[in-house]
């Protein structure tokens, strides 16, 4: 069923709607996830079923027999969280189309992080968005398998520091560059696709509204700081968030029915070396001995810009 787009975010409003995400989940201090969660949560005003796979979200949200989630929430394997949700919303058009349920609108959401989404999840994500389900992808991207142990994925930076591509004097951390999850779904020609960040709510929650009003399936990746893998003192969780796009490091942009827009240009543009310097992570990268290193992933950042912005301008004009 189409819904039309309700874009306005009115902060009194949503100030007095109940949060549907509880307080007193586990999440660590300063965790973007949850942050995200009641954003996107927030920016749904409809009644809203819940998809979840392994993951930190999945871990701190629900461990049995209590669970932080005020809506209905299915936790999956690690793998198949968007086959799970299709199953949902395709069980839910039988029944209507039975007369067995009311009819009304209800959406269906998942949120997976970027190992069961880059990775793991990656060919069932495919074919449910192949088949058009209708449901809201949310990639919660920390960057690595942070539940399990700040091991590396294909979202992870060229040559960030994790415990499974670790940095010496042979190997400077990673060394394979990260997967444009966000392009390749976007290729999927679905309806909508973006890029969000939690600092920038109104723009997040905009795109959340936008998803969720198409007929057909939707996707946001919205990057998500992690505390204890990125090394970084939790009261800078949206001060690094924000780093991240005026570095460029990650664009605010989205596909509206096959139209690329740049949501956000910063003015200036921040070097690379003030991400290295804001993480732990990345400490290793601003030793003299790994200057080139930092040269080279800074013009890899800057060739993905002038791709980006060329995508955006092509429609612009």
């Amino acid at each position: 069923m189409v819904v039309e787009a309700k874009t306005r975010i009115n902060l009194r409003e949503i100030s007095n709607k109940e949060d549907k995400l509880a307080p007193g989940h586990r999440l660590c201090l300063g965790c973007a996830e949850g942050i995200v969660v009641r954003q996107v949560l927030h920016a749904i005003d409809y009644p809203v079923v819940v998809c979840s796979p392994t993951g930190c979200l999945e871990i701190c949200t629900g461990l049995f027999p209590y669970t932080a989630w005020r809506v209905p929430w299915v936790h999956s394997a690690f793998e198949n969280a968007a086959s799970t949700i299709a199953g949902v919303e395709a069980a839910y058009r039988a029944l209507k189309r039975r007369g067995k349920i009311e009819d009304r609108v209800i959406k269906f959401v998942v949120f997976a992080g970027d190992g069961a989404t880059y990775d793991i999840g990656l060919q069932w994500l495919s074919g449910a968005l192949e088949r058009g389900h209708t449901f809201l992808y949310i990639c919660l991207n920390n960057e690595a398998y942070m539940n399990t142990g700040i091991q590396r994925s294909s979202a992870t930076l060229k040559w960030t520091w994790t415990t499974t591509t670790p940095v010496g004097k042979v190997i400077p951390g990673k060394k394979e560059s990260r997967k444009d999850m966000t392009a390749i779904i976007a290729a999927h020609n679905i309806p909508y696709v973006a890029q969000a960040a939690p600092h920038a709510w109104r723009d997040l929650m905009t795109k959340v509204r936008k998803a969720i009003a198409v007929d057909g399936p939707s996707f946001i990746n919205i990057l998500c700081p992690c505390v204890r893998g990125w090394r970084y003192n939790s009261k800078d969780t949206i001060a690094i968030s924000k780093l991240a796009a005026d570095t460029c490091v990650w664009p605010l942009y989205e596909v509206d029915h096959g139209i690329w827009r740049l949501n956000y240009k910063p003015s200036p543009q921040r070097p690379l070396t003030d991400w290295f310097l804001s993480q732990g992570r990345f400490s290793h990268l601003v030793a003299p001995d790994n200057a080139n290193l930092v040269i080279e992933l800074q013009q890899c950042i800057d060739q993905e810009w002038a791709k980006l912005e060329k995508l955006c301008q092509c429609f612009a004009d």
